[in-house]
């Protein structure tokens, strides 16, 4: 089966919609605002790129603020929710690995939420960033989600007490690094992954935080809170995104990157 094939079938089952609508995705979509709008330039007359936008929850967001949003989503069944909003989001299908329908330099906020989850090699990765910083301008910003390896490891290893069989598969390397296979829906990173392809790229890290911390970990807790609790909860993770003794533990982690050119 193909990787769209995939990644159709995963987004069909699993509604983007409505992960995001979930206690844990409120806690993750809540914090991500917080930053992009510390990094949204002031005028409301900039571009911003959503490459990966799914159904659309950042883009029809901003776009609502009065933001000039272009979304790039490669799964069909994601792109025709977004149209049916029927918002002034301009559209494309297309991959994060190019973007030849888009400019250079047009874009002064860029985010790419989705696509490194999916993507194994490191040359893919790579070209996603490049391709992400060949639309931004010079002095733009660039938001890249990964998935991190300690999740992975914590809640689909350990948890389900697969560990021992998954390390003497490979599936697991004796470092404890999960090894997903090209076929696998995911990939997942650890900081210093992050690091190397960041120097690589040539992208200047801003910050880096965890839009999402324990969330994801806490899905029954979080659904059984008080509203009261529940948005405490929600400051706790406003408060704690950047803390570096924290980061790399959520399921998420948000790289805040900025572009720079000759």
């Amino acid at each position: 089966m193909s990787k769209l094939s995939v990644l159709e079938r995963h987004y069909q089952q699993h509604k983007e919609d409505h992960r995001l609508e979930t206690r844990h995705g409120k806690v993750e979509f809540t914090v991500s605002m917080k930053f992009i709008h510390d990094y949204l330039p002031a005028d409301k007359n900039c571009k911003v790129l959503d490459i990966g936008a799914g159904t659309g929850r950042y883009s029809l967001a901003l776009c609502s603020e009065g933001y000039d949003v272009t979304a790039v989503e490669l799964v069909k069944s994601n792109l025709d929710v977004l149209r049916s909003k029927h918002s002034p989001v301009k559209t494309w299908q297309g991959n994060a690995l190019d973007l030849h329908f888009l400019e250079d330099n047009t874009f002064d906020l860029t985010l790419l939420f989705g696509p490194l989850y999916h993507l194994h090699e490191n040359a893919e990765k790579l070209k996603a960033l490049s391709e992400a910083k060949r639309v931004t301008k010079s002095g733009g910003v660039i938001l890249a989600a990964y998935l991190m390896n300690e999740y992975s490891l914590f809640s689909f290893c350990f948890k389900e007490n697969r560990i021992a069989e998954l390390m003497k598969s490979g599936a697991v390397s004796k470092d404890f690094k999960v090894c997903a296979k090209n076929d696998e829906l995911y990939d997942y990173m650890r900081l210093e992954d992050i690091d190397r392809l960041n120097s690589e790229a040539g992208l200047e890290r801003l910050t880096i935080f965890s839009p999402d911390g324990m969330s994801d970990y806490m899905r029954k807790e979080l659904n059984s809170m008080t509203e009261e609790s529940f948005k405490l909860f929600i400051d706790y993770q406003l408060q704690a995104a950047e803390r570096k003794d924290l980061l790399g533990a959520g399921s998420h982690t948000v790289d805040v990157l900025k572009v720079t050119k000759p």
